[in-house]
């Protein structure tokens, strides 16, 4: 991918703690596309995102949003993107267009229709307080303040987490919807992998401060095989293929990282299913613990 085609560059990005550190991350978002950044908690996702933010001074790499150095170009980069928390850091006795006339100074390109629209889109109702909305309802403000000022990239830190599935579903199709003009794109850092499942075009995995892989979902999904089958079959040579297994008296189900060589080596003797996102995350982080 040429990194000129890229919204979002991280490269060689490292911070270092007293406990922990981000070591070398590297990943790149084309426009257009949404791109999950998933791994466990702890593993580097926040610090990474106030990265990207400036919240936080590296230690060195670079990020480039919009071609842009994330530094110098600060405030031109922050006027086009959009951040939305899993928590809105919102005035609670505001009313929602009080809200918006509040958040709309700080936009150039802030847009009174399109923010009215987005409200009807999503059934909110202007004049409703702020502390009387449920979760859901904030997240949905957040996004219409975010579409309202023509951001073009947006950043989202676990935007699902503690909404029921039918809110989280509606949230899911609203995201999609959002890139069909193929001019924004979408970083949305979760832990909650099965929203990733339906929309993510990219996912890049990170663990312990390094990213594991980075990559088409496409292609994730397709290299990697759920294997399940006797433990008979487990042996030195067999045991090398996978990242990680758990077994019991029935049998052994296990992840690979190369389906087809599986496929080759097993025959009909196992059963070789597609992965889902979630278990490509937790066989890789058990695996490394077995």
């Amino acid at each position: 991918m040429n990194n000129t085609d890229c919204i979002l560059s991280v490269d060689n990005l490292t911070k270092h703690y007293k406990n922990f550190s981000l070591k070398n991350v590297n990943f790149h978002l084309p426009r257009g596309y949404i791109m999950g950044f998933i791994g466990p908690n702890g593993s580097g996702k926040s610090t990474t995102i106030k990265l990207i933010m400036n919240l936080l001074n590296r230690d060195s790499g670079q990020i480039k949003v919009f071609g842009l150095d994330n530094l110098r170009h600060e405030l031109t980069i922050k006027d086009r993107i959009a951040f939305v928390y899993d928590e809105n850091h919102y005035y609670d006795e505001l009313s929602i267009q009080d809200m918006a006339k509040f958040v709309a100074s700080f936009y150039k390109h802030w847009e009174t229709t399109a923010f009215n629209k987005y409200l009807k889109e999503f059934d909110l109702n202007p004049k409703q307080r702020i502390k009387e909305l449920s979760k859901g309802m904030k997240m949905k403000v957040s996004l219409a303040i975010a579409l309202s000022h023509k951001a073009e990239l947006l950043i989202m830190d676990e935007p699902t987490g503690g909404l029921d599935p039918l809110v989280r579903a509606e949230l899911v199709d609203i995201l999609s919807s959002l890139i069909q003009d193929e001019q924004k794109s979408i970083f949305f850092s979760t832990h909650i992998t099965s929203d990733l499942d339906k929309i993510a075009d990219f996912i890049t995995f990170i663990h312990k401060g390094e990213i594991v892989m980075s990559a088409p979902k496409d292609d994730l999904l397709d290299q990697h095989g759920l294997v399940k089958g006797a433990n008979t079959l487990l042996n030195e040579e067999t045991r090398r293929l996978f990242v990680g297994i758990k077994s019991n008296q029935f049998g052994f189900e296990g992840l690979v990282r190369d389906n087809e060589k599986a496929r080759r080596l097993f025959k009909e003797r196992a059963i070789i299913e597609k992965p889902s996102l979630e278990d490509i995350m937790l066989y890789t982080v058990k695996g490394e613990q077995a």
